[in-house]
C-alpha cells in the first residue's frame, strides 16, 4: 500500500547512472562484512516532487536480502536534509549531488538510531563527502565490545552534535517535529531511535520501529535477483529460471526468512542430506554455496505471507516485538503516542516497503501488542514466534538481555 505519487519502473530505472563496477564499489565493506559486500547498487525516487526523496540500496546474509534507505528532504530555505545515511558510493554521491546543484548543500545528517549498526557505519564516511553538513545523532550512542568516543567511529568531532530533547534547539526545528524513543536498555547493548515529522509534506520518518511488506520485490532487488531466484527454489536441484513469479515467490520466503529466523513453515534440513544433495545440485558455483541449499518451505508458506503482509498493514518486526520493545513497553507507548498527535499521511521507515500511506491511528494500533487489553493477532501465529521465543530465553538464561516486562 505505497503511498505518494505513483512512480513507474520506466521511471525508477532512469534514476540510474550508467555508473561503472567502480561507482558502485563500497571500499569500507568490512565495517560490516554482509552482502553485497564490495559493490552496492543505488535506486533514487522521487516520493514528493522536488521535496523528498528515498536512496535505496540493499543489504543481507544468506541472500535474505531487504532494502536499506536513506531520505533526503529539501529544506525551505534551501538545501538538504538527510536522515539515515546509507553507503556513499560513487553512484549514490552522483545521485545526491544532482540534488545538490538544484536545491543546495547538504545541510543537516541525521543519524536516527544507536543500535543499528546497518545505519552508523554509513554516517562518517556520507558525513567526510559533505564537510559543511552538520551531524546530528541519537544521545546515549554506544559501540561494542568497547563503547568508543564518535570520533573514533569516524564521526566528524567539530561538527557532530547530540539532539535535544526538544526539536526547536535545533535550526531545522521549524520544518520538523521529533520523537526521541527514550533509550531501552536491554543488557549489554541499548535501542533507542528518533520519528522525524516533516510539517510541509506531512510525512513520517522512522528507521526500524514499523514496517510495511509489499507483495512484490522492491526495485532494488530486482536489479540483481539472483537472491530472489536462489529463495525462489524448492529444492537443490532446481534451475535458477528468472521469471517474474520465481522473483515474486523469492521475496515472499525472505520476508517470512528475515521477520521470523525460521517460521514454522519452514525447515532447516540435515546437513549431510543437503551436503549429499549438494553434488547434484543444479549450480554448484560458489554463488550457490557450492550447491548446499538445506531450506525445506512445506505447504501452505504462502498464507502465511499473506497474514504477515495483510495487504501491507503497518507491522512492528516480530523481532522487535519479542527481543526489544517488550523490554520497555510504557516508554515505547509513550513515544508512540507522542508521534501519533502529529499529523503525517505517509511514512518512510529506513527497510522494506516506502512510502506507506497512513494515518496516526493505524500506527498507534501497531504497537498494541504492548497493552493487556489488545487480542493475538491471528495473522501472526504463535508458532512463527518459536524460534525468536527460544532465542528469548536463551538470552535471558545467559543474562545478556534484560527480562520482559509486563504489558501496561
Amino acid at each position: 500500500m505505497a503511498g505518494g505519487r505513483t512512480v513507474t519502473l520506466k521511471e525508477r530505472v532512469s534514476t540510474l547512472t550508467a555508473a561503472s563496477e567502480a561507482d558502485r564499489a563500497w571500499r569500507f565493506w568490512l565495517t560490516l562484512p554482509i552482502y553485497p559486500y564490495r559493490k552496492r547498487r543505488t535506486v533514487r525516487t522521487e516520493v514528493t516532487p522536488d521535496t523528498i526523496w528515498t536512496f535505496d540500496q540493499v543489504q543481507g546474509i544468506l541472500y535474505v536480502v531487504v532494502p536499506i534507505r536513506m531520505t533526503v528532504v529539501r529544506l525551505t530555505g534551501g538545501g538538504l536534509l538527510v536522515y539515515a545515511p546509507v553507503a556513499p558510493t560513487g553512484e549514490c554521491l552522483e545521485l545526491v549531488n544532482e540534488l545538490v546543484a538544484i536545491h543546495g548543500d547538504v545541510k543537516y545528517i541525521i543519524l536516527p538510531t544507536i543500535s543499528g549498526l546497518e545505519h552508523k557505519v554509513f554516517v562518517g564516511p556520507f558525513a567526510q563527502k559533505f564537510p559543511q553538513a552538520q551531524v546530528w545523532v541519537t544521545p546515549d550512542q554506544w559501540s561494542f565490545p568497547v563503547n568508543l568516543p564518535l570520533s573514533w567511529l569516524g564521526l566528524p568531532s567539530n561538527r557532530t552534535q547530540i539532539l535535544p530533547a526538544d526539536s526547536r534547539q535545533t535550526p531545522f526545528g521549524d520544518e520538523f517535529d521529533y520523537a526521541i524513543l527514550d533509550t531501552i536498555n536491554l543488557g549489554p547493548g541499548q535501542f533507542a531511535e528518533v520519528a522525524f515529522f516533516h510539517r510541509r509534506s506531512r510525512t513520517l520518518l522512522v528507521t526500524d520501529t514499523i514496517i510495511s511488506i509489499s507483495i512484490e520485490p522492491p526495485q532494488i532487488l530486482q536489479l540483481e535477483p539472483y537472491p530472489l531466484l536462489f529463495h525462489a527454489r524448492d529444492r537443490s536441484s532446481d534451475l535458477l529460471t528468472d521469471t517474474l513469479p520465481h522473483r515474486i515467490k523469492g521475496w515472499q520466503r525472505i520476508c517470512l526468512f528475515a521477520l521470523y529466523f525460521q517460521p514454522s513453515v519452514l525447515e532447516i534440513r540435515n546437513w549431510g542430506a543437503a551436503l549429499r544433495e549438494s553434488f547434484t545440485a543444479a549450480d554448484r558455483s560458489q554463488q550457490s554455496y557450492f550447491g548446499l541449499y538445506p531450506f525445506q518451505w512445506q505447504s501452505g508458506w504462502e498464507q502465511r505471507f499473506a497474514g504477515l503482509r495483510k495487504d501491507g498493514r503497518l507491522l512492528v518486526a516480530p523481532i522487535l516485538q519479542t527481543l526489544i520493545l517488550n523490554r520497555a513497553p510504557k516508554q515505547t507507548i509513550d513515544w508512540v503516542d507522542r508521534v501519533a498527535q502529529w499529523d503525517f499521511q505517509q511514512i518512510i521507515p529506513c527497510h522494506f516497503d516506502a512510502p506507506i500511506t497512513a494515518t496516526p491511528q493505524q500506527f498507534r494500533a501497531a504497537f498494541t501488542f504492548l497493552e493487556l487489553h489488545s487480542l493475538p493477532d491471528t495473522d501472526l501465529p504463535a508458532a512463527d514466534f518459536h524460534l525468536l521465543r527460544q532465542i528469548e530465553q536463551q538470552l535471558e538464561r545467559w543474562r545478556i538481555i534484560f527480562p520482559a516486562k509486563e504489558k501496561i
